[in-house]
């Protein structure tokens, strides 16, 4: 009778695991003393076997008290019913593989229950340390396969002292000279090492720790991090491995200005916790990180409302880069939800630009000097910091551009931003005249002093010939800078031929990419390339045409009529040349200058777009990480 009850108890179990081991337990006909309940599961077990290697169920049945103990309920048994099925299983003598899957879950549950070896040698505790030592952590997939699974016990793992143990042998394997994924320092390129890491191991980042180290929860990945780092593991590689986390947290993060999706307080929390522990983890070092990645980190922190060091430290990050940084990159945009704010954050972007001009002339001050030799040759310890001012003034005219058909931009942020590009990353004023004319077309309301103040960002003197002339026919510029437009040019083309020896110019003259001449051979057999008479004929033919738009502009407007008599204008500006008399060649200039005045490359759009640009994008232009 009392086996058929046992029986009936047994067809109560819902795990296939549970009745498995009941089975075991009947098939030997030995009625159960003890029903033991873990979670929603009962086991019908006996004591003896138990309480000989579980020194917690030793406690709870010893005694004259404990031998009237049927039922016993454990309470927080780590891996649950499963993991007490394979105790169970170690407690009656039944052969089960121990694997890296399983190694944490049987660790943590025979901590819990005491099966130490002052219980009984060759316990539970002392198989499990063996197999971590000799087997699951001496390779780099078991580690982090036993990781993955302790995060799954805490807080017993941390008891069991599981998580430390995986975190030391993930990173000196890693950076251990004991492993296939050996690391020294070394240079780019060549023998198989880059920054101090094999090429092995670059490939091992990008294949397999992706899915393995990125799956980690941010507080373990954390500490993974600065024990790699604390043993040398620095640069692109550790990067990488941020990178790969940072785009599999972040995913689905959609940021796209003010129709941006809401999401719930608690995820939000939990993303904006991982991403300040992100940018916390970014290495020191240059070049390590992307702009673009940057780019993206900065705007999810702007849309997480992370800490205001956390969006600094970005924001200095870009600065020390913006040299390799892409119009894309630059178009964050604005987290203020109010209608009336512009569509993208010029704010910070001007942030950037004044930690890239204070980052360049702290390098430039610390730039060793140059020293003369006793051949007059001069030489330094070491050549001087390479400045990429050029390519970051080409792509801040490029973004004034693409922000000044904003509507909602104010003419004191929009001037602010072009004033802040220096002199000498303009080389000529082409792009910052396409911004200003792209701004004055937007806002037509303009008054004539906010159109003259934005037109003051840009020095009429340094803009090329066919930005001169598209100027000089430009309705919306103010007159007085159409004036200043047309003196320039007359000067120009007044004034004498550059010497051949003389070094080139911009300032005043063409664009570079039109001031090329040849310079004579050394052998002195060197021919002009363009006949004297042609040279000289087109200098008269551009100040015919010069002459001419003089005459529209006195039909625009009779106040600048003094720019033909010689009189000084009310604005205190040089007035313009005189044109010089007219010769019997006339008639055959007139004719010239008609047919070469058709011709206008200005507006070609490769003429002004001199900087570093991706194709404009469309306007339902949206930033998610993806």
């Amino acid at each position: 009778m009392q086996a058929e009850a046992v029986a009936v108890a047994a067809a109560r179990f819902v795990s296939p695991a549970m009745k498995r081991t009941s089975d075991w337990i009947l098939s030997h006909e030995i009625p159960s003393d003890i029903t033991i309940k873990v979670d929603d599961a009962a086991f019908n077990l006996h004591k003896l076997p138990l309480a000989s290697k579980c020194g917690y169920i030793k406690k709870q049945v010893s005694g004259l008290a404990g031998n009237k103990v049927t039922h016993l309920e454990i309470a927080g048994m780590p891996g649950g019913s499963k993991a007490f099925e394979l105790v169970v299983k170690f407690c009656y003598g039944v052969n089960f593989e121990i694997t890296v899957d399983n190694v944490a879950m049987l660790r943590c549950a025979a901590e819990h229950l005491e099966m130490t070896e002052e219980c009984k040698p060759g316990n539970l505790v002392g198989r499990t340390e063996a197999y971590l030592e000799e087997v699951a952590l001496a390779s780099l997939e078991g580690a982090v396969t036993v990781l993955r699974k302790a995060e799954e016990l805490l807080p017993a793992s941390e008891k069991a002292r599981l998580i430390g143990r995986c975190i030391d042998a993930i990173a000196s394997i890693f950076c251990g000279g004991e492993s296939q994924f050996s690391m020294s320092l070394g240079t780019p390129g060549g023998g198989g090492v880059y920054n101090g890491v094999s090429a092995a191991a670059l490939r091992e980042v990008d294949d397999w720790c992706a899915d393995e180290l990125t799956a980690l929860r941010i507080d373990t990945f954390q500490r993974v991090m600065i024990a790699m780092k604390a043993r040398g593991f620095k640069g692109i590689a550790m990067g990488t491995l941020i990178m790969l986390y940072a785009q599999k947290s972040l995913r689905r993060l959609d940021m796209h200005g003010r129709d941006r999706k809401k999401m719930g307080a608690r995820q939000e929390h939990e993303k904006r916790v991982v991403l300040e522990t992100i940018v916390s983890l970014l290495p020191r070092e240059r070049n390590t990180m992307s702009v673009s990645f940057l780019s993206m980190l900065l705007r999810a922190a702007i849309h997480l409302d992370t800490t205001l060091a956390c969006r600094l430290d970005l924001e200095k990050r870009m600065a020390a880069q913006l040299g390799q940084a892409v119009l894309d990159d630059l178009l964050i945009p604005s987290s203020s939800p109010d209608a009336g704010t512009t569509a993208y954050d010029v704010d910070v972007v001007q942030r950037i630009l004044t930690g890239y001009l204070d980052h360049e002339c702290d390098a430039a001050a610390a730039a060793p000097r140059l020293d003369y030799n006793t051949d007059d040759d001069f030489s330094s310890a070491a050549s001087p910091p390479h400045s990429d001012v050029g390519q970051v003034g080409r792509l801040m005219e490029s973004y004034l551009a693409e922000i000044a058909s904003d509507e909602n931009l104010p003419t004191d942020k929009f001037t602010a931003l072009a004033e802040l590009i220096p002199e000498r990353a303009r080389f000529n004023e082409d792009g910052m005249y396409r911004a200003i004319d792209i701004y004055l077309k937007a806002h037509p309301n303009l008054a004539e002093g906010e159109r003259k103040k934005v037109c003051g960002a840009m020095e009429c003197q340094k803009l090329s010939r066919e930005a001169c002339a598209h100027a000089a026919q430009n309705d919306r510029l103010p007159v007085q800078t159409v004036v200043q437009v047309l003196y320039h040019e007359q000067r120009r083309l007044r004034a004498p031929s550059q010497a051949p020896s003389a070094a080139p110019s911009y300032i005043g003259g063409e664009s570079p990419a039109l001031s090329y001449r040849p310079t004579p051979s050394f052998n002195g057999r060197h021919r002009a390339s363009v006949p004297d008479e042609v040279s000289r004929l087109q200098r008269e033919n551009d100040e015919l045409r010069m002459e001419l738009l003089r005459m529209k502009m006195r039909l625009r407007d009779p106040s600048v009529a003094f720019a033909a008599g010689g009189g000084v204008p009310p604005s205190g500006r040089p007035p313009l040349p005189k044109k010089p008399g007219g010769g019997s060649g006339s008639g055959f200039m007139n004719s010239m200058s008609k047919k070469l005045g058709r011709l206008n490359p200005f507006l070609r759009s490769d003429v002004l777009g001199g900087g570093r640009v991706r194709t404009k994008p469309p306007k339902d232009r949206r930033h998610s990480i993806s």
